[in-house]
């Protein structure tokens, strides 16, 4: 194996190309869960509860009728046990039936649904509340203790546990332990329904809780039972910074209890990350759990070979010297931020690479050329758009433009038919993918510039991921930096591959419903809304429609103004960076202070985002930047309102808006939220066709005023979008599946022979 599976330089992390259909497959794993499964949550933090006042056993509210409480969500919306409200299955094709009689059917299954649902849903509370009770039986016992027979009481837990009595019965006394140790070391007590909650990722659930709800502390509970086998407990989450701080703020919590706690960094060497996965509690992201199984499974291999080789069948088993992989197994992981790991990374391979290959100059060089000329092409005459797979073809003219421009020495040796491939792939970088949108420049740690993808999800850069199929370097081509060639990859996993092979997952986020279908169907783990401490007071403002762009900001800024005026803090959400800094300008001249929050200043994220909640505070940011840190509220901006949170276009998920409104309100927090949209969002094109979208621009040009009878066709558009998401993702699925059924079939490693 020419690769080097230790080398952090040989790793590259590479996404899809997000303009197209199948662009890459998702996968489905080798370890398949029981259907009974314990699973277990990680959260992102968010800022819990000081004080030790008990609530009584009896405030936990039923989730149904919390559900149908919330004021931020549709009256279509699931209610509390939602993973069934969606279909499990695609869509069936119409034959003769009417549309009127096949929509007639889905509303009426749809209510059957309903009604088996929220009788599962209080079925499960009703079991669930009888765990709380014994778990809060013990408090009174535990409370006079000293800190010594806590950690007495916590090694007998793990002796039972690991003398294979089942977690289920250990589940009130640890529970009721995690409670006094957060309330001693930390000051937090676990509200009651924050007992629930981990009740319910113990079940294997992803756990939807609201925005301040606590996930953080709430995560401590089943990754402290998981720990007591001694098979290790991972919490996966977004980033580097979320999993040390969460890490090291819970850290006393575990300490207490004789838990000790690894956290899992990029920069780590492999001696760090080995210890770090021998805790029995180990923080880290999706990514670099992902690359560890990766070289430990290269570093294997290559060891057995070795062995093979002079040992005969290798017998004697591995030797103590040499390299040693860090990882000790997979037993149960808690992702934070559920929805975004394991919904909008699925697809997201993780690769590690091989030798470069020795044509590199002849590759750079075409990629060089195509760039340069890419924007002579002209659409209909030299190229054709599909609209629905977003691929670029040459028409029979552009391929001859191509054979007719000159070329270097290195070109002219280049195939016709890859010469083809490359002006295509340029002229669709020219076209979609735009600098401040998709993409930022910005030094590399070499000293030179690096292309980094900007998460469309987040607002987030996605450090260390690249487009895959030539994408990536095209865009240094045409930005024109050092062009990373394309090594071979010698191992590669998906993001959802990864999380398949624990036999106990499960997860934490403050907007999965609308995603429950896919979690059920794909990684066993229904969805299940969690109910909030305190009721929520969130206000929602009509919808504002307006016929193009610069109206929809204009009146953004003319609403900011007058809720600034009365001092309430203010937080306005963009899909691009490009538009928050559109923004941004229009309140400079109107001379509003403000923060801008993307990706372009990340390294300030939790600074803007925690002082956001301020008095007369206004901050501009790209999708659900800052995600993962709280917005704290004063009594005196609680007494005038709450934060009021500015949507200014709807985004591909329905989640994705719900995680930005989830920033006011929360913890029943005064809040309330407004969505601006105008008649050429992006969504519109996406969701009802080119030709649709062109029609209402161009109504929307000759438009004055507002023109909110529209609304209704936005939300139309974001549903028709979500389900084709959801389509793609299980024929992705179905194919990347039926690949590593033949590979094993043939005897190959599906993670380590899988041609590029």
């Amino acid at each position: 194996m020419s690769s080097s599976p230790t080398s952090r330089d040989a790793t590259d992390e590479t996404v899809p190309d997000p303009t197209a259909d199948n662009a890459s497959a998702s996968t489905t794993g080798d370890a398949k869960r029981p259907a009974d499964a314990a699973g277990d949550g990680n959260q992102a933090a968010e800022t819990t509860q000081p004080g030790d006042a008990k609530p009584p056993a009896d405030a936990v509210p039923d989730p149904v009728a919390d559900a149908l409480a919330l004021p931020d969500l549709d009256a279509t919306e699931p209610l509390a046990d939602v993973s069934a409200e969606l279909p499990a299955e695609l869509p069936a094709v119409a034959t003769d039936e009417s549309a009127d009689n096949q929509a007639n059917k889905r509303r009426g299954a749809a209510k059957q649904t309903n009604r088996l649902t929220a009788k599962g849903a209080r079925l499960k509370m009703s079991r669930w509340r009888a765990q709380l009770a014994r778990i809060n039986e013990f408090e009174s016992v535990l409370q006079p203790e000293d800190d010594a027979s806590l950690r007495k009481r916590s090694l007998a837990l793990r002796y039972r546990a690991m003398a294979g009595e089942k977690l289920g019965i250990l589940l009130p006394e640890a529970y009721a332990l995690a409670r006094e140790a957060g309330r001693r070391a930390l000051s937090m007590r676990h509200y009651d329904v924050q007992m629930i909650g981990g009740i319910s990722l113990f079940e294997g659930h992803i756990a939807e809780m609201q925005t301040g709800e606590g996930k953080t502390l709430t995560a401590t509970l089943p990754l402290y039972l998981h720990s007591l086998v001694g098979k290790g407990a991972h919490l996966a989450t977004v980033n580097d910074y979320l999993a040390k701080r969460d890490a090291e703020w819970m850290q006393p919590l575990y300490a207490m209890l004789g838990v000790n706690v690894g956290i899992i960094q990029t920069p780590d060497d492999q001696g760090s990350r080995r210890k770090s996965y021998a805790a029995a509690v180990t923080y880290g992201t999706a990514k670099e759990f992902g690359f560890d199984f990766l070289r430990d499974r290269l570093l294997l291999r290559a060891q057995n070979r070795m062995q093979t080789e002079s040992l005969g069948d290798g017998a004697g088993g591995f030797s103590g010297s040499g390299d040693q992989p860090v990882m000790r197994g997979m037993h149960f992981c808690l992702v934070d931020e559920a929805d975004s790991i394991l919904i909008d990374e699925a697809r997201t391979p993780l690769i590690i690479g091989s030798i470069e290959d020795n044509v590199r100059d002849q590759i750079v060089e075409t990629y060089r050329w195509a760039a340069q000329h890419a924007e002579e092409y002209e659409e209909d005459e030299h190229y054709d758009i599909d609209n629905e797979t977003k691929q670029y073809e040459l028409t029979a003219r552009g391929r001859q433009k191509v054979r007719s421009l000159p070329k270097p020495d290195l070109v002219r040796t280049m195939g016709l038919v890859d010469l083809y491939e490359y002006t295509e792939r340029a002229i669709k970088v020219a076209q979609e993918f735009l600098l401040n949108r998709q993409y930022v420049v910005r030094p590399g740690d070499q000293g030179t510039d690096e292309i980094v993808i900007v998460d469309e999800f987040t607002g987030r850069l996605a450090e260390g991921r690249k487009w895959r199929d030539g994408i990536h370097q095209a865009i240094e081509a045409k930005e024109n930096i050092e062009i990373s060639v394309p090594t071979g990859q010698a191992a590669r996993i998906t993001v959802q591959d990864l999380f398949l092979r624990y036999p106990h997952l499960a997860g934490m986020t403050g907007t999965a419903a609308t995603s429950a279908a896919e979690m059920k169907k794909i990684y066993r783990t229904p969805v299940i809304r969690v109910p909030t401490n305190r009721p929520p007071q969130r206000k929602q403002l009509p919808d504002q429609v307006f016929g193009d762009m610069l109206a929809k900001f204009k009146a953004i800024v003319d609403e900011v103004k007058r809720i600034h005026e009365t001092g309430r803090p203010v937080l306005i959400g963009t899909r691009s960076i490009d538009k928050s800094e559109i923004v941004s300008r229009l309140l400079n001249e109107i001379n509003i202070p403000h923060e801008v929050l993307n990706a372009n200043n990340v390294e300030r994220e939790a600074e803007i985002v925690s002082a956001a909640g301020g008095r007369g505070k206004v901050t501009v940011a790209t999708n659900m930047a800052g995600r993962g840190t709280d917005i704290k509220l004063s009594d005196e901006i609680e007494a005038l309102g709450g934060m009021h949170v500015i949507c200014t276009e709807l985004h591909d998920a329905a989640r994705i808006d719900r995680q930005l409104i989830g920033r006011c309100g929360r913890q029943g927090d005064q809040g309330s939220y407004r969505q601006y949209l105008s008649l050429d969002d992006d969504i519109l094109k996406v969701g009802l066709g080119v030709e649709k979208a062109k029609r209402m621009k161009t109504k929307g040009e000759n438009l004055r005023g507002a023109a909110n009878q529209y609304a209704k066709m936005f939300r139309k558009a974001q549903r028709k979008v979500e389900r084709k998401h959801f389509r793609d993702r299980m024929v992705l699925m179905h194919h990347e599946k039926e690949r590593k059924k033949m590979q094993r079939e043939i005897g190959q490693d599906p993670y380590l022979d899988t041609p590029d």
